[in-house]
């Protein structure tokens, strides 16, 4: 009996080394956050056998049971797994991984208000910054004087001829004088309270915008207005508030 149930245990552990001796072709594949599964690199750190991963993360190795495989790439943390039994049998090995993130460091924007285009050089002058409305003037193109092509039109391009023609550039003068308007109609209410103008001045409130379209004709208070002279503003608004009554009178 005693014999019988040595010769049980020995069969057991014979079994069991035979097992874990074995070497077996491990199919495996990684999963991760990461879209890019190719080029993970699967280290037996036993055999000190490498290889890859597939596009799909798929990858195959000869590997017994205790050991040691390693998964490293530059997009994934790297980690390590030990084999098992249970590892073995499965017809697929699924491994998943941490993506990799590289946090950057503390990015620091200074702004160099000395340096622009005129002291490097580039221009003799700052460049206007053009409105919508100026630009497409100005796209308009209504005199070219450096082509020799345009004498017989008298410098005027093909462009600039059929846009006078046609009344375009006429209109887009106009897009660009309301433009203006708005501007300092804008300024206006940027620099000065509805009750300068309903409680000093007395204009009723009704008429008030009115008022601001008849002010702006003036180009004492649009030189006011456009270099934030407020003081002059204000003597010019008192000025023509007086004439503006003495309209509404009649």
């Amino acid at each position: 009996m005693k014999l019988f149930k040595s010769i049980i245990i020995f069969l057991f552990f014979a079994q069991t080394f035979a097992q874990t001796s074995t070497l077996t072709l491990l199919k495996g594949k990684i999963t991760s956050q990461i879209k890019e599964l190719n080029d993970v690199n699967v280290s037996n750190l036993r055999s000190e056998s490498v290889t890859t991963t597939d596009k799909n993360g798929n990858f195959s190795m000869f590997v017994k049971v205790g050991d040691s495989l390693k998964f490293s790439g530059l997009q994934v943390v790297t980690k390590k797994s030990i084999i098992t039994e249970n590892d073995i049998v499965k017809q697929l090995y699924v491994e998943n991984l941490e993506a990799k993130v590289n946090a950057l460091d503390e990015v620091e924007i200074k702004q160099y208000k000395d340096i622009n285009a005129v002291s490097l050089g580039i221009l003799q002058r700052p460049a206007k910054a053009y409105t919508p409305a100026e630009r497409k003037l100005r796209a308009a193109e209504e005199f070219h004087w450096y082509s020799p092509l345009l004498i017989p039109l008298g410098g005027m391009s093909a462009d600039g001829l059929i846009n006078s023609i046609s009344g375009r550039t006429a209109m887009l003068k106009k897009e660009l004088a309301v433009e203006k308007k708005e501007k300092l109609l804008e300024k206006i209410e940027y620099l000065f309270k509805v009750e300068f103008f309903s409680e000093n001045l007395k204009i009723p409130k009704d008429y008030l915008r009115g008022f601001w379209y008849y002010a702006i004709e003036d180009p004492k208070l649009v030189d006011a207005l456009n270099t934030k002279n407020k003081i002059m503003a204000r003597f010019i608004f008192s000025d023509l508030a007086t004439k503006y009554l003495e309209i509404l009178k009649n």
